[in-house]
């Protein structure tokens, strides 16, 4: 188009606006976020003076307001993050949890949750109380006292039983007999045997 086109269709554009804010009056345009981005887009590096100087749907000031606007939705969108919500917890935090409820029943979630601090693993009782509730285990049981049965029942694997005994052979010497027991697999294991026991033997 040669500029005299141009200033002609101008002119035309801007008389329409005219009309059209005639047959309006008082009612006001709505944009929706398309229009004010593309008004946006190429008016917001225009001076406010210049801007005015334009026979525009709406005041200068809006157009940037507009502008402004885009701008911080652009950035609340990149800031947002890409998984809304806590982190996922790993996966031997978790394990870790369900290892000490399994091995100590009556034990609910703050204490199993005060087991985790000293050992420096920094999760939060709610998280611990989850993990117990998603693997279906109770994260609160009733307080009742460990019976003998049930701490064996949980420390078998650590606990061994040892005795010291005398047995007689066929030739009449007297055999001293050191043997532990596992509790877990009942299994026997002779430490020692001899016919003059010391301290140092």
């Amino acid at each position: 188009m040669s500029d005299r086109d141009k200033d002609v269709e101008i002119l035309v554009l801007r008389h329409q606006i005219t009309v059209l804010e005639r047959e309006l009056g008082t009612t006001r345009l709505r944009f929706s976020l398309a229009d004010r981005a593309f008004f946006a887009a190429l008016l917001h590096r225009l001076p406010a003076t210049v801007l005015r100087q334009f026979q525009l749907p709406v005041r200068p000031e809006t157009v940037l307001r507009w502008h402004r606007d885009l701008l911080a939705r652009r950035h609340a969108a990149k800031s947002r993050p890409q998984r809304p919500g806590r982190p996922r917890t790993l996966r031997s935090i978790r394990l870790l949890v369900l290892r000490l409820a399994q091995e100590n029943p009556t034990w609910g979630y703050r204490r199993i949750h005060g087991e985790l601090l000293v050992l420096s693993i920094q999760v939060a009782a709610s998280t611990v109380w989850q993990t117990l509730q998603d693997a279906g285990i109770d994260p609160a049981p009733d307080r009742t006292s460990t019976t003998w049965t049930d701490f064996l029942r949980s420390q078998a694997e650590a606990l061994l039983a040892c005795d010291f005994f005398e047995v007689p052979t066929l030739s009449g010497t007297h055999l001293y007999i050191l043997a532990v027991i596992e509790h877990s697999s009942r299994r026997i294991r002779v430490l020692g045997a001899t016919a003059h026991p010391t301290a140092a033997r």
